[in-house]
């Protein structure tokens, strides 16, 4: 075990990453709970105000990540100070992505549908940390063999196509697709073959004159909510702590 965790953490300088996705997740929980408990008029918690304005956690959220970041930038990967600066960003984030859905509509829009997209932050950033975590690296290039190594032309090639991939999957508003597409060679293919998304930026601008794909589309995007909308909703619930509308 000790081996293992010198190989895959402390040598290759990932222990500050393990520790800030650490952080990351207890911050997440904890400020969630909090907010429950105050929201169902528990325990000793309260909101913060000043002058009668409401201070909400994503502002001591940014000034962690600064902090955490600049420091982060001044530190080795090794070292007491690498590992309390991504501690610090840790927390920092997960403050901030707790409340992103209120940065994103600029409203405090917690505890409606809206705040949904905080969730969906939040597991995203989780799931791509983890991947980062497991020795994946975008486009795989550092999993390259030793003869493939000598074709640099060939991974240069592959990256390209790759990205050209993820970027048509994010104009199809094939989110998701398309960042694991990033981490997985030709994930996102999936996702730029298929139909684009009837609210993505290409419905907009190419299914206006193809009123045929533009109905696939919609028939496709609603037998997915059909099939999804209710365990995605349900998880949603049980990590955001949402109640019924």
């Amino acid at each position: 075990m000790s081996d293992w965790w010198y190989r895959n953490i402390t040598e290759p300088g990932k222990l500050p990453l393990l520790l800030a996705l650490f952080a990351f997740v207890a911050t997440f929980v904890i400020t969630r709970t909090i907010t429950r408990l105050i929201r169902a008029g528990k325990g000793p918690f309260r909101n913060i105000s000043s002058g009668g304005t409401h201070i909400h956690h994503v502002v001591p959220g940014i000034i962690l990540m600064t902090v955490g970041g600049f420091g982060a930038v001044a530190s080795s990967t090794h070292g007491f100070g690498a590992g309390l600066a991504a501690v610090v960003f840790g927390i920092g984030a997960g403050l901030v992505l707790d409340e992103f859905a209120l940065v994103l509509y600029l409203d405090d829009v917690y505890w409606s549908e809206r705040g949904r997209k905080s969730v969906e932050a939040v597991v995203i950033t989780f799931s791509l940390v983890l991947m980062l975590l497991g020795g994946l690296a975008p486009f795989e290039v550092n999993s390259l063999t030793a003869d493939q190594q000598q074709n640099r032309l060939t991974a240069v090639l592959t990256i390209v196509v790759n990205f050209l991939f993820v970027l048509a999957a994010l104009v199809k508003g094939k989110f998701r697709t398309a960042v694991v597409g990033v981490f997985v060679p030709f994930v996102a293919l999936v996702g730029a073959l298929r139909l684009a998304r009837p609210d993505s930026l290409w419905a907009e601008r190419l299914y206006g004159r193809r009123p045929k794909a533009a109905r696939r589309a919609e028939l496709r995007a609603a037998r997915h909510a059909a099939r999804w909308r209710g365990p995605t909703r349900r998880l949603q619930d049980w990590l955001g702590g949402f109640t019924e509308h």
